[in-house]
């Protein structure tokens, strides 16, 4: 079985499952010339009755545990019927749809998690998959990645740390202090003995924590089922959710952006499936840019083009994912750094150490400099450079 809630841990289950079991699956062909759209409101299936017997890639159940946020639940849908018509079988639990939603699906699934031999998830920092891996005794546990996100719960799991998201500031709330015993229970499950194997599935460069088995993830099944794409000659810029997560100040990250538009000939603005639309109603109003909101992850949008010879991101995933899928097209992805004076008064301590990291630890990108913006929005931000 395998728990997903974002549209990137669901891709990379797919590639998790491509990789292990070698090949694309016989029995579809590729989807080279598309995805598929889903029909509104088509009802989730239930669950095989076989759903014990999903105890590999070939027999995989993937469970949706469905977000709130309309953006996540449309790119997850796309991909769920990508999935089915790769001939893997969906759950999609409506998993926060009220008081009782919890409970409801937690004991829906309770008797085939017990009964699964391996056991996949995407974000080990979900408080909704702490709770399912208090139920499950699967012998096999996989964690692909969830974006950057990774490298922290890799660095944290090595140092026997509890698990906490590195945007995240302060001291623990009453939620935190009550919820301890269930993330500490998380922690000790996804550390491996003698009785349960470990791996990480992953495109970021992480060390192996002792025991626990790192596999790389080269997002073989994309470049076997998209592209490769048509490039257009310009230059297209990712963005990011560090103001929606309260790391980068708003107004010095739009002077960022409108400083790399203007320099590097910039047209299109592939949006976060985060960020607000305020913030990208002035991107393209104010600053004239095209404003593209992706229906998939930005891995498979680029693999199917048309996408830019030159592709503009701040530290985030994609840096790391990108030149991965997009390996042999002539696509060239450059990094910008954050200028530590971006950074609002309320970010984690963490943030710089962490985002210079994710960008130094890049491969086969070429990397920027910050933008220079002026010296009063530097000093607006709180932070000195």
């Amino acid at each position: 079985m395998a728990f997903v809630e974002s549209p990137v841990q669901l891709l990379n289950v797919l590639e998790w499952a491509h990789h292990h079991t070698g090949a694309a699956r016989p029995e579809h062909s590729p989807l080279c010339d598309g995805v598929p759209r889903q029909s509104a409101g088509r009802p989730a299936p239930p669950l095989p009755d076989d759903a014990d017997e999903a105890d590999d890639a070939d027999g995989l159940l993937l469970v949706v545990l469905a977000p709130h946020d309309p953006m996540t639940r449309g790119q997850l849908r796309r991909m769920a019927e990508l999935a089915r018509e790769q001939g893997y079988r969906i759950r999609w639990e409506e998993a926060r749809g009220g008081p009782g939603a919890p409970a409801h699906t937690i004991g829906g699934l309770a008797g085939a998690l017990r009964k699964a031999r391996r056991v996949v998830i995407g974000d080990p920092f979900s408080r909704y998959v702490q709770l399912l891996l208090m139920i499950t005794r699967a012998r096999e546990l996989v964690v692909v990645d969830d974006g950057t996100a990774t490298m922290e719960f890799v660095s944290q799991l090595a140092r026997g740390e509890r698990l906490v998201r590195w945007h995240r500031r302060g001291g623990r709330g009453a939620r935190d202090v009550v919820f301890a015993p269930v993330s500490a229970s998380a922690r000790r499950k996804l550390t491996p003995n003698t009785r349960r194997t470990v791996e990480v599935f992953t495109s970021m460069p992480v060390e192996a924590p002792a025991g626990v088995t790192v596999t790389a993830n080269d997002f073989a099944w994309t470049r076997a089922t998209f592209g490769p794409p048509r490039l257009t000659r310009g230059t297209d810029l990712v963005g990011t959710s560090l103001v929606e997560t309260g790391v980068v100040d708003a107004e010095a990250y739009l002077e960022a952006v409108a400083e790399l538009a203007r320099t590097h000939g910039a047209t299109r603005y592939f949006a976060h499936r985060r960020e607000h639309t305020d913030k990208l109603h002035r991107i393209g109003a104010r600053l004239g840019l095209e404003v593209v909101r992706p229906e998939l992850p930005l891995e498979l949008i680029a693999r199917r083009g048309p996408i830019g010879r030159t592709v503009l991101s701040f530290p985030s995933t994609v840096v790391h994912t990108l030149p991965l899928a997009l390996a042999g097209t002539g696509v060239t992805v450059v990094v910008c750094d954050i200028d530590p004076a971006w950074l609002t008064e309320t970010a984690s301590p963490r943030a710089e150490g962490f985002l210079s990291g994710v960008t130094d630890t890049a491969r086969d990108v070429r990397r920027l400099p910050y933008a220079p913006l002026s010296t009063t929005q530097a000093v607006n931000t709180g932070h000195t450079p």
